[in-house]
């Protein structure tokens, strides 16, 4: 009989702990947690597409499966994130270039077009064209840092539209610099003032970069970001071998394979410059490549740098 009686009771904790939203999203964040994978980047170049190129120095971070999809996979880069704990990042102006034209400012009705980044004495310089303004040509010269919550600024010191001071010229057409950038139409970035803020978890094509970035310095025609602290030191490091991407724990599919209890290692098969790889075509690198079952049933993958696949690749649906 006192089971029976005690029955109303466990069911109401049951249930409470069903309603309960706190309780829900804690179990969630154990599951996204049980079910992301560790990841370390050492010396990788790293493509997002066949124009945007980034250096990574360094990565600690998690591969985080995204929205319905319950573990990360190599063949849908919207299907994890990479959360950084931290790292070391190197963005060239030409590669920047390139991610304004074709990602952050691709959308038709974009309020500026033709844009090129360049790097020189410390200051960055931006030239484009108001596409909302008949393709007026301006230039912009500024600094660029890091803001209390991780995100980027760019700070105009100089505005220039048409070779006329911009001011007094968007005073002359009623133009304000939030016209400049309409942030609707463009991923990633506010305004503040005279001041464009860049959002580094939209700022760039698939897979979802999320981190705070912590410092930024000019180095020669490349924009450094530090996310986390600056020395830190990757978790997974691997004697002899300089270039690679480690990944643990969790589970991770690849192709046709899944791989429970993550330990994937792929290594630059020439260590005497940084690691190319795309992830688009893993699959081309993967099959002009090698690997290796360790004891621990983990598998080493020794892979050619993508630019140097002797033969033309086509993209991979």
């Amino acid at each position: 009989m006192t089971r029976w009686n005690s029955l109303p009771v466990v069911l109401t904790l049951l249930l409470g702990a069903i309603a309960d939203p706190s309780t829900r999203t804690h179990a969630q964040q154990q599951s996204t947690a049980k079910a992301s994978v560790a990841a370390t980047m050492r010396n990788v170049r790293y493509h997002f597409t066949d124009s945007i190129v980034i250096d990574v120095r360094r990565i600690n971070g998690r591969l985080v499966p995204q929205a319905n999809h319950e573990l990360p996979v190599f063949d849908n880069a919207n299907s994890f994130l990479l959360a950084i704990d931290s790292a070391e990042i190197v963005i060239g102006a030409d590669a920047m270039t390139h991610l304004m034209n074709e990602y952050t400012f691709a959308a038709k009705d974009a309020p500026v077009k033709k844009l090129s980044v360049s790097i020189a004495g410390g200051t960055v310089k931006v030239k484009g064209a108001l596409h909302s303004k008949g393709d007026l040509p301006f230039e912009t010269e500024g600094t660029i840092a890091s803001t209390e919550n991780g995100l980027l600024r760019i700070h105009a010191t100089k505005i220039r539209a048409a070779h006329m001071p911009a001011k007094g010229l968007m005073d002359l057409f009623g133009i304000e610099i939030t016209d400049l950038v309409k942030t609707n139409k463009v991923r990633g970035l506010t305004v503040d003032k005279d001041d464009l803020i860049l959002d580094p978890q939209q700022l760039f094509p698939p897979p979802t970069i999320q981190g705070k970035i912590s410092t930024v310095a000019l180095r020669g025609e490349n924009i450094v970001l530090i996310f986390g602290k600056s020395q830190a030191t990757c978790k997974d490091s691997l004697t002899g071998v300089n270039n690679y991407m480690a990944y643990r724990g969790g589970t991770l599919r690849f192709g046709k394979l899944t791989m429970s209890d993550t330990d994937l290692t792929l290594i630059d098969a020439d260590q005497r410059d940084p690691f190319d790889f795309y992830l688009t075509h893993y699959l081309d690198q993967l099959v002009a490549g090698y690997s290796k079952t360790t004891p621990q049933n983990g598998l080493r993958v020794y892979m050619p740098d993508y630019n140097k696949l002797r033969h033309p690749v086509q993209r991979r649906k």
